[in-house]
């Protein structure tokens, strides 16, 4: 379900170890990336636990964004709750809905069982009203009959430059830390990994429980509080926070922050990703998005939404 990229030369630099009765830390290198350690963390590293190697899994995990996708295959209830917000974060509009997806062999379709809908959700042709909505429903919901090929991949039935600004915007939400090809000004800056770019970041990795009591390894990137104005405007991811389970190296969780404003457009959006094991593939149980948008020719853009998805089913 991932794959890795070449590999890229590190090194551990040595000396930098400081421990105090609280926390220790210590200070690898990974194409001059500074990584703080926390107590935990530098136990393990005596042990055998490798900071390189690890942060090389975080940079090239892909099955974050692929467990969006594995919710093209399998069957699944799922509770929706979107509401667009007024200017003064009063509800204008919303949709709340429970919603079965049905599999048959490589095709999907969705049951809608319960659906309350308030405002302008919808246009008086029953399309989205409202970008967030349209970007949800694209991700979640099933319009008919949609099979997937035998890559699992789902066509993208619609053409033209639309559909390729969804796709950009779901690499972007999606898979964070990935430059995002064809983004013009935000695409390369959200590769934190990349040397022109970590640079604006505190990196650290830590061990702590996950909220579901899972034991994890975690990886943070918070973009350092001390940066000049012009630094700050090469910043679009603001935290990025992943926990992996211990045991697996498996991706349980992800939380983080993106923002960026320009003179033509503005965005500040905050996900939270908790994922599940289904027949073999990891897939977002719980989502929760906060954000605003803004964006050329069209109105400023304020929501929030949780998706929760249960009762999985491999076929039916």
């Amino acid at each position: 379900m991932s794959h890795f990229w070449k590999c890229i030369a590190a090194t551990v630099v040595a000396g930098c170890l400081q421990l105090s009765n609280l926390a220790a830390q210590d200070t690898a290198r990974y194409k001059g990336m500074t990584v703080n350690l926390d107590e935990v963390i530098v136990e393990a590293k005596r042990i055998g636990f490798d900071v390189n190697s690890f942060i090389k899994r975080v940079e090239e995990d892909t099955t974050f964004y692929r467990a969006f996708k594995n919710l093209h295959i399998v069957g699944f209830n799922a509770d929706n709750d979107i509401r667009i917000l007024d200017k003064k974060g009063e509800t204008q509009a919303s949709l709340k809905s429970i919603t079965r997806q049905h599999i048959n062999g490589r095709c999907r379709n969705m049951e809608v069982t319960s659906q309350q809908v308030t405002g302008d959700f919808f246009t008086r042709k029953g399309n989205y009203n409202y970008y967030t909505a349209e970007l949800y429903g694209n991700l979640f919901f099933t319009n008919g009959t949609v099979c997937v090929d035998g890559n699992g991949e789902t066509p993208e039935n619609a053409g033209g430059s639309m559909a390729r600004h969804k796709a950009q915007l779901k690499q972007l939400i999606f898979n964070p830390g990935k430059p995002v090809k064809g983004v013009p000004i935000v695409g390369g800056k959200v590769a934190i990994f990349d040397r022109d770019v970590m640079r604006f970041y505190n990196f650290s990795i830590s061990a702590e429980n996950y909220v579901d009591g899972t034991p994890c390894y975690v990886f943070t990137a918070k973009a350092k509080p001390d940066l000049n104005r012009i630094d700050r405007g090469d910043v679009v991811i603001d935290e990025l926070i992943t926990w992996f389970n211990k045991d697996n190296f498996e991706i349980v969780g992800r939380k983080y922050a993106l923002s960026y404003k320009t003179m033509l457009f503005d965005f500040n959006v905050k996900m939270n990703v908790q994922m599940t094991k289904q027949f073999g593939l990891l897939i977002p149980a719980l989502v929760t998005y906060n954000g605003t948008w803004n964006v050329p020719f069209k109105k400023r853009e304020t929501a929030i939404f949780t998706a929760k998805f249960f009762d999985f089913k491999a076929s039916e």
